[in-house]
């Protein structure tokens, strides 16, 4: 008996479908994407001040610090010029915008500032407080008028705040008891 066999062809790839759906679905996922524009901004630290340098009572240095319950402005040599305290849940940065039209209307030269925030503090809040400081804009007439205040800002961290020393309850009673 004789077999007979059986000539399969090799079946082809029918991939026609597949091209439609990318013909369509490229152009809709180009159309759609969303393009992202990075804006930078140049920061320097804080430079190491030598003795020399803070002997310059003409020369501000100002520091404005971020606390959980006010901004404080000061100058690294003269001390501090303003508490602004928390208004409702947020930073006050309207009080300090005006605060620093002010301190610019004395130093009208001096471009450089310090932000010192706690490590609690929001990217929010950090962003607002630098953006009072860099600059202010002002309705004048229709127009809107830019004025540059202290653009050069340098960040770090804040002193930490002095903490109670330790009590120790143990000799609290009789203090002469501990003594030997």
């Amino acid at each position: 008996m004789r077999t007979r066999r059986l000539r399969k062809e090799v079946p082809h790839l029918e991939i026609t479908a597949f091209i439609n759906l990318i013909v369509v679905l490229v152009p809709f996922l180009l159309s759609t994407a969303v393009f992202t524009r990075l804006a930078v901004m140049d920061l320097q630290l804080p430079a190491q001040q030598s003795a020399v340098d803070q002997l310059k009572v003409d020369n501000l240095q100002l520091e404005i610090v971020i606390r959980k319950d006010a901004l404080e402005v000061g100058d690294r040599v003269g001390g501090l010029i303003q508490r602004i305290d928390i208004k409702g849940a947020e930073h006050d940065v309207q009080a300090l915008q005006q605060l620093m039209v002010m301190v610019k209307g004395k130093f009208p030269t001096q471009r450089e500032a310090t932000l010192l925030a706690e490590p609690d503090t929001s990217y929010d809040q950090l962003v607002q407080v630098m953006d009072a400081v860099r600059g202010t804009v002002t309705p004048q007439g229709k127009q809107l008028v830019r004025a540059e205040l202290f653009p050069n800002i340098s960040v770090g961290d804040a002193p930490v705040r002095g903490a109670a020393a330790p009590v120790n309850t143990a000799n609290t009673a009789n203090p002469a008891k501990g003594r030997s």
